[in-house]
């Protein structure tokens, strides 16, 4: 299977990755969409013509940030519903809300390598509920409606996942030690797992999934590491971050492309060591085997929880 490329690369904006491509008459939301690259992300969205729903904890500073995008793209479609991907019950109460399509989905909503560990009410470790399980219940839950014209996925994950593959015996660190960069590895590796998986379900149902990195951007994301540690030769503006998911969720190239994984614009190589943390995708991450057992796992956690 050949690597996917583009005429795009590290610098590339998400607004040139768009540039041309109309998508007036779909639907897209977008989780976490008040800061860093969701903002971006959803704004160049927006430019498209499409529908674009922040699905966001902050509504009211949500709204904010939709009236600003209305302004700075003219499309008056940009909406702003509550979702915290690290509750369950918000996610489900999300989800129970929509009605109608929902074309492209983009998990963009994270946290990293919390100092602390902590739990949800379910007893989930909080980087892993909030990266993977809040999305996979969103995910899931909003299956029909992704199904009803085909759509796409896209998945914020990060070169992070290299740290850690998930280790299913111990996903909530009960017998391990609390690491907050290797929790943050698994529950990105879990993210691209979510992919694979997803792809291969449900691709009778035209529905795609792909996993990305988007890149070294200095947001609020990095609160817990004492800022962004990256050279600056290697940084990446908020529309560059947004670039990777902007292309999986619009290029003609990604048409009926699933379970990849993207950096900088182009499908990324597997590697089978740590490469330094730095680039590619883990042999793990995208092995169909392991992503089963994720997703079949993920399930007894859902249907446990909600008993």
């Amino acid at each position: 299977m050949s690597l996917i490329t583009t005429p795009f690369g590290f610098a590339s904006t998400a607004d040139e990755v768009a540039d041309g491509i109309d998508l007036s008459g779909r639907r897209i939301v977008v989780t976490g969409a008040t800061s860093g690259i969701g903002v971006e992300t959803a704004r160049t969205l927006a430019r498209t013509g499409a529908e674009v729903t922040l699905a966001v904890r902050n509504t009211v500073a949500g709204e904010k940030i939709a009236a600003d995008i209305s302004d700075t793209t003219g499309n008056r479609a940009v909406g702003v519903r509550h979702l915290d991907v690290s509750d369950r019950r918000s996610v489900d109460a999300f989800v129970e809300a929509w009605d109608g399509p929902v074309h492209v989905l983009v998990h963009n909503a994270g946290v990293m390598a919390t100092p602390d560990p902590e739990y949800t009410a379910e007893g989930w470790e909080g980087q892993f509920a909030t990266n993977h399980m809040g999305h996979f219940a969103l995910a899931t839950g909003l299956h029909g409606n992704l199904a009803a014209e085909g759509a796409r996925i896209v998945v914020v994950s990060s070169s992070g996942h290299l740290i850690s593959p998930v280790v299913l015996d111990d996903i909530n660190f009960r017998f391990r030690p609390y690491d907050p960069l290797v929790a943050y590895g698994q529950s990105k590796t879990a993210t691209v797992q979510f992919a694979v998986e997803a792809s291969r379900r449900w691709a009778r149902d035209g529905i795609t999934a792909n996993a990305l990195m988007p890149g070294a951007i200095a947001t609020n994301l990095q609160r817990h590491t004492g800022g962004l540690k990256t050279p600056p030769e290697r940084r990446k503006t908020p529309q560059q971050g947004a670039a990777t998911s902007v292309l999986l969720a619009t290029s003609p190239l990604l048409n009926g492309v699933g379970g990849r994984y993207f950096e900088d614009n182009n499908e990324a190589e597997v590697v089978h060591d740590g490469n330094g943390w730095a680039s590619g995708v883990a042999d793990y991450a995208v092995d169909p085997a392991n992503g089963n057992r994720l997703w079949e796992a993920s399930e007894r956690l859902l249907a446990e929880a909600r008993r």
